[in-house]
């Protein structure tokens, strides 16, 4: 498991998301290596997940690559390169469902 993995699930369990995924996805994609999937209580709750998120990862000299979704977004993609993390509402991961999208991929549910 690499560091920035370890760190984006920390942070994300330390600030109160819920239902943290992480799915393992380096046989299938060239791009990254995890996705780590949350949800946020409301969109309040998701930009301040987002910004704990990439204010630790600088901190710990990580890349944020990108960012997608706006302040009030029902769902916020953060790419630093070898993790991507997806913060939605608990509406929008209802409708997107990624855990089914990449269900034939290894995945891990992190237990408060």
């Amino acid at each position: 498991m690499s560091n920035l993995l370890s760190l984006v699930q920390k942070t994300l369990d330390e600030k109160l998301a819920e239902d943290i995924v992480t799915i393992d996805i380096r046989n299938v994609n060239a791009y990254t290596d995890y996705y780590v999937i949350c949800t946020a209580k409301n969109s309040r709750h998701a930009n301040s997940l987002v910004e704990y998120v990439e204010k630790e990862a600088e901190k710990n000299g990580y890349e944020v690559r990108l960012r997608e979704g706006e302040r009030d977004s029902t769902w916020v993609l953060i790419d630093m390169n070898e993790v991507v993390v997806h913060i939605f509402t608990q509406e929008a991961r209802s409708t997107y469902r990624l855990e089914a999208l990449w269900a034939d991929q290894p995945q891990e549910t992190m237990h408060a």
